[in-house]
Parts: C-alpha cells; sequence; structure tokens
C-alpha cells in the first residue's frame, strides 16, 4: 500500500503547512503500541512525558520500525524528497481529565536547523480530537518568519520550556483529528498546538521529526536516524540504536539529549543560527 500524496495534497500542505490524515497502521497495531508504552512506564515508575522527548526512539525498537513505516515515510518522502533522516521524536501523553496542555509555538524557533525542510508526523495510539486534547494548527503560519516566543515554564504545560506564542486568534485554528493508528503531517514551522484532554481516557501520540538529508545543524555536529535513501552531504552522526525495550545505553543517551535541549546555551545558538 502507498502512502503517497497526489499533487493536490502536495499543493495544499505547501499552502497551508500541514495534511489532515493517513492510515499508517491498524486500530490493533496502534493499542499495542499503547499496551508497549505503558508497560515501560510501569517499569520506569514514571510518566511517559518526563522522559520519553527529543530522541524518544532510542528507548525502543518498536518505536524505531514505527519511524521506519513506509506509509508514512511515502508522504513525508512527498513533500522532502527520498532522502530522509529522523532528527528526534517525542511522546505526548494526556492524563484523563486533565488541563495539561500544549501552547501555540513553532518548532522551528528552537530546533536549529538549515534550511527548515522539516516536517512532523504525529503518530496517534489513541483517538485524538478537539474533545481530548487533539493537535490543532494554524494554516499557512509557516509561510512567514518565525514568531516571537514567550518562555513560561508554565507547570501545566507539556512543553520543557511552556514556549509560547501571544495573541494567536484561536478561531482561526484547525483541529487534526484522528483515529488510532491514523498520522497527521505539519511543517516544522506550523504553529501549533493543544488544549486540555477533558475525556475519560487518556489520549497518547508519537510525533517523529522529519528532516531531508540535505538539512544541516546551526547547533554543531548532532545526531539523527537515517530512514530512508541515502547522505551524501555527512551533516550529522548517527543516533544509537536500541538493543531492547528501555535499553541503558538508550535511556543514558536519551537523559543527555533531554538536559541539552533544556539548557539556555542551546535555545540561544538555535535562535542565533539560519532558521
Amino acid at each position: 500500500m502507498s502512502g503517497y500524496l497526489t499533487p493536490e495534497q502536495v499543493a495544499a500542505f505547501e499552502r497551508d503547512g500541514y495534511f489532515m490524515k493517513g492510515r499508517a497502521i491498524s486500530e490493533a497495531h496502534a493499542l499495542d503500541c499503547r499496551r508497549r508504552l505503558e508497560a515501560m512506564e510501569e517499569s520506569l515508575q514514571e510518566d511517559c512525558n518526563k522522559r520519553m522527548k527529543i530522541k524518544a526512539h532510542v528507548v525502543s525498537p518498536w518505536m524505531v520500525d514505527l519511524a521506519r513505516n513506509p506509509i508514512i515515510l511515502d508522504a513525508v518522502e512527498s513533500l522532502l524528497g527520498p532522502n530522509i533522516k529522523l532528527f528526534g521524536s517525542s511522546m505526548f501523553a494526556k492524563a484523563a481529565n486533565s488541563d495539561r496542555f500544549v501552547s501555540w509555538h513553532q518548532d522551528s524557533a528552537y530546533y536549529g536547523l538549515t534550511p527548515n525542510d522539516s516536517v512532523t508526523a504525529w503518530l496517534a495510539f489513541t483517538p485524538s480530537n478537539k474533545g481530548n486534547g487533539g493537535l490543532r494548527v494554524l494554516p499557512g503560519s509557516h509561510l512567514g518568519d518565525n514568531m516571537e516566543h514567550d518562555e513560561t515554564y508554565d507547570p501545566k504545560n507539556l512543553l520543557a520550556k511552556g514556549q509560547t506564542i501571544r495573541g494567536v486568534d484561536d478561531d482561526n485554528a484547525e483541529y487534526l483529528e484522528l483515529e488510532p493508528g491514523e498520522f497527521s503531517i505539519h511543517h516544522v514551522k506550523t504553529a501549533h498546538g493543544s488544549l486540555g484532554n477533558f475525556s475519560d481516557d487518556r489520549r497518547i501520540g508519537l510525533a517523529f521529526f522529519y528532516m531531508g538529508a540535505h538539512v544541516d545543524s546551526t547547533l554543531g555536529r548532532r545526531t539523527a536516524l537515517q530512514v530512508r535513501g541515502k547522505d551524501k552531504f555527512n551533516y550529522w552522526d548517527e543516533d544509537p540504536l536500541p538493543r531492547y525495550d528501555l535499553d541503558p545505553l538508550g535511556l543514558n543517551f536519551l537523559t543527555n539529549m533531554w538536559t541539552q535541549y533544556q539548557s539556555k546555551e542551546v535555545q540561544q545558538a538555535a535562535r542565533s543560527g539560519k532558521l
């Protein structure tokens, strides 16, 4: 089964900054992913939001397999070309009846990439909709410059720094509603966020951050994972591959990446780069 986008879908993405949805895996497979994730949370005795950020895939082979899902990569190839790297991945889980949220933000303001040929594929493990804090985007927001972000460090915000774009008109938002196993894609410069989960079940999704192999880092040499095609540029070292779930080497690597991302030095370097 092919996941390549039609010319009309590509044109809509270039205009609006997002692709509404496609099916990557079955609902049964998505439920199994949820069960695996929750087993890992039980082993760690912590919520996945606390650690599985930036490079979540380095702790589990099944997450690497999802990042290499051919249907997702077909869609990404339609937008970025045949040579694709996985820059990172983050788990986003909202508890039932929770007011935790993700503020309006642009990933491009913090990633330190040049050029901005990068997209996020958001894969749902549970239903994701307006009622349970599903992803929403601001159409066309990828066409301008990076917007100003305030760092609020709001404890209810799922973002590390609570980075927030002020003054966004919520009436212009488009909800990317998904069923388990479906995915959406948005541009790295598309402003996006989500509200609280006011349903009686968790809302869980895994976000994959892809880029063309020609994209360089403005923060010095970093790591990524080649997931399709070739890399003739050699701008990035390779992410470590996990041998099994909760591989200690992957967990240590993940902790180091998370610490670096949270540092003010990294933030300042990203903003001073060619974004």
